[in-house]
């Protein structure tokens, strides 16, 4: 690593604005961080391997330098303490690395299943939309001015309780009570052969 450290020597200017850095200069510690950025990526990127990606290493140290910044000790060269950290960030990144590759398996499309077997029939079409504004229609007052609000226009819960003059929590239960009476018109039950399959 020295060889790395000795091609600028950097550590009198990033020593100072650590120092600064310490006493609550956010603008010294803006800039430590800035001109850190090159000299970490001298010291990772030719290590980098086996897909590891190099600015990903150096986004890890930096946050790994924000963590112990108070640990600096100002008597001490700042270059060396920075290079120790992004060694270790970097065997950590290794390790990272090694377990994925050991414990997972890429899939390029991981499959849609559902547990019923209704559930996984490709219909090819989303439904009969005149249904569903009958059925909305027909709900009380209530239910059917929340679904309206926070369904189909896709307001928030503050949104909705300034337009309904409802409570926050009426709105939730109206909601609800909107959706599961909507499920249960439209969502055809299961027949007896597909619920024992599904046991």
């Amino acid at each position: 690593m020295e060889d790395v450290l000795t091609v600028e020597n950097p550590d009198a200017r990033l020593g100072g604005l650590m120092r600064a850095a310490q006493t609550g200069d956010q603008a010294a510690y803006a800039q430590l961080l800035r001109e850190s950025i090159p000299l970490i990526r001298r010291i990772v990127a030719p290590r980098c391997g086996y897909g590891l990606e190099p600015d990903d290493v150096v986004q890890d140290v930096l946050m790994a330098l924000h963590a112990v910044r108070h640990t600096y000790d100002t008597n001490r060269p700042f270059t060396p303490w920075l290079a120790a950290i992004a060694r270790h960030r970097l065997v950590d990144a290794y390790r990272k690395k090694a377990r994925v590759v050991q414990n997972e398996t890429a899939v390029p499309e991981l499959p849609e299943t559902f547990s019923s077997a209704h559930a996984n029939a490709e219909t090819g079409t989303l439904g009969d939309p005149a249904l569903l504004q009958r059925a909305i229609a027909a709900l009380p007052a209530g239910q059917r001015q929340a679904v309206e609000l926070l369904k189909l226009r896709e307001l928030s819960l503050k949104e909705a309780e300034v337009v309904s003059g409802m409570s926050i929590a009426a709105l939730k239960v109206a909601v609800h009570r909107g959706v599961k009476t909507l499920r249960q018109r439209l969502v055809p039950a299961p027949s007896e052969a597909e619920r024992l399959d599904d046991d």
